[in-house]
């Protein structure tokens, strides 16, 4: 980083201490947009960067519910409004331990530019409960969603701010949050997205990040005239993104052979086929097993456990061509990042937010691999959740070809845009510098125009 971006971290470290992934967020898109910085000095003298990194609003409430025993819990609540200068603020809600401020606005932060990429009117907020919905019986989550709803109901709308899902939000959450807000603003409107399909929710939205990622990993593979097919890949995790991006990947001719979760991972050298992918949904979505079971069922897949306090995670030296971690933040090491590389992989689509250390990531640009991060590869999800708002507003349901025709369009368009910026400011291929400025013009631009507001 140049000595401007170098003084927005020092300012941004000394005024929110204790936001380490906060603070990697911002340091990777500041050196970025000091390129954009130096050929459009507007940026720098209204101060864009230094507005953007500042959430337009946040708000912060208890959220008080009672336990099927009988007993008073206490949760804490978060909206992050961060940036409202292309349309109404837009990202998910995540219920997890993990969910602090600091989290949130990472998050957020990330939001920005990906949203900004998905060509859509979308601006950025993220949101959440340090709450865990695991182990916990339906109306215990019922009546923590509608006291969380009671307060976050003050600051949405769907002109103001659409909150989705995210980790530990899934379908029957938003279906409780949606009835509580219907219930106290007597209205049926598009406020969440990622709703049931009977009551305004889209086909493809489950889908949608995996989908997305799969094909922005195809876009890149073609600028090399390559495709998927045929390639053996890896995947972390085993949620909807995981489940979905191995379901593309079988569509399109790849053999998928891993998939994880917090206990370690499976590897099924022989592939992970369409019955077998079945058998992992079922396992996930309806028994809440772990992916360990997965090597009980099926002779010859193995089950590796992994030590989190260990620096790398051995499931990123299997050899492949493709790997799609779809996990959680951080979770390739630089090490892990050369362990990719000295087994073969040269294409990288992020399916989870920022699952790439820094240096990881230094690796992967230095080995000028097909590398595409998260805001970019992962937008897939809150595309289709602006077609989701689209649909609301016509007040009618698209058919499951044309939501995946148009989110394959918007993928497709937002590889173009940000390799054409990456040869723009000379550096071709390098798919970080190129998120990181086509998102950010954009923005920039939008609140040159609408004033110091």
């Amino acid at each position: 980083m140049g000595d401007y971006a170098n003084r927005i971290m020092n300012r941004l470290t000394s005024k929110d201490p204790g936001q380490p992934e906060f603070h990697q967020a911002v340091q990777e898109v500041a050196a970025s947009v000091e390129l954009a910085l130096e050929r459009n000095p507007r940026y720098r003298e209204a101060k864009i960067f230094e507005r953007i990194v500042e959430p337009e609003r946040v708000v912060m409430f208890r959220v008080p519910w009672v336990d099927d025993a009988g007993d008073v819990q206490v949760n804490r609540g978060f909206r992050v409004e961060m940036n409202s200068a292309l349309g109404p603020y837009k990202g998910g809600l995540r219920f997890h331990p993990t969910v602090y401020l600091g989290m949130l606005k990472f998050l957020a932060f990330e939001q920005i530019f990906k949203n900004s990429l998905t060509t859509l009117p979308l601006g950025a907020g993220k949101g959440g409960a340090d709450f865990d919905p695991k182990g916990r019986s339906d109306g215990e989550v019922m009546r923590f969603c509608q006291s969380f709803m009671t307060e976050l109901q003050r600051h949405i709308g769907p002109f103001t701010d659409v909150p989705a899902g995210d980790m530990g939000v899934g379908g029957r959450e938003i279906g409780y949050m949606f009835g509580q807000y219907k219930r106290i603003r007597n209205e049926f409107t598009g406020v969440l997205t990622g709703k049931g399909l009977e009551w305004g929710g889209s086909l493809i939205r489950p889908e949608a990040t995996g989908y997305g990622t799969v094909y922005f990993a195809e876009e890149m593979a073609k600028t090399r005239d390559e495709s998927l097919e045929g390639k053996t890949c890896l995947i972390s995790g085993s949620g909807n993104v995981a489940q979905y991006t191995a379901e593309k990947l079988l569509d399109l001719g790849a053999k998928p052979v891993t998939l994880s979760d917090s206990g370690g991972f499976i590897y099924d050298k022989d592939g992970i086929d369409r019955d077998k992918l079945a058998w992992v949904i079922d396992l996930k979505e309806r028994r809440r097993g772990r992916i360990m079971q997965y090597a009980e069922q099926y002779r010859g897949a193995t089950f590796t456990p992994v030590d989190p306090s260990r620096s790398t995670n051995p499931l990123w030296s299997i050899p492949a061509e493709a790997a799609f971690p779809s996990a959680t933040h951080n979770e390739i090491t630089e090490e892990d990042a050369g362990n990719l590389l000295d087994n073969g992989v040269y294409i990288v689509a992020e399916g989870a937010n920022m699952p790439t250390e820094p240096l990881g990531i230094e690796r992967f640009v230095d080995g000028k691999i097909l590398y595409g991060p998260g805001k970019a590869a992962n937008a897939g999800g809150v595309a289709v959740s602006g077609l989701e708002m689209s649909q609301n507003s016509e007040r009618r349901s698209w058919t499951r070809k044309t939501v995946d025709e148009r989110l394959h369009t918007i993928m497709v368009a937002i590889h173009t845009n940000c390799r054409e910026t990456a040869d723009e400011y000379d550096v071709p291929g390098n798919y970080v510098h190129g998120s990181n400025i086509t998102g950010f013009r954009k923005v920039a631009d939008a609140m040159l125009a609408q004033g110091v507001v």
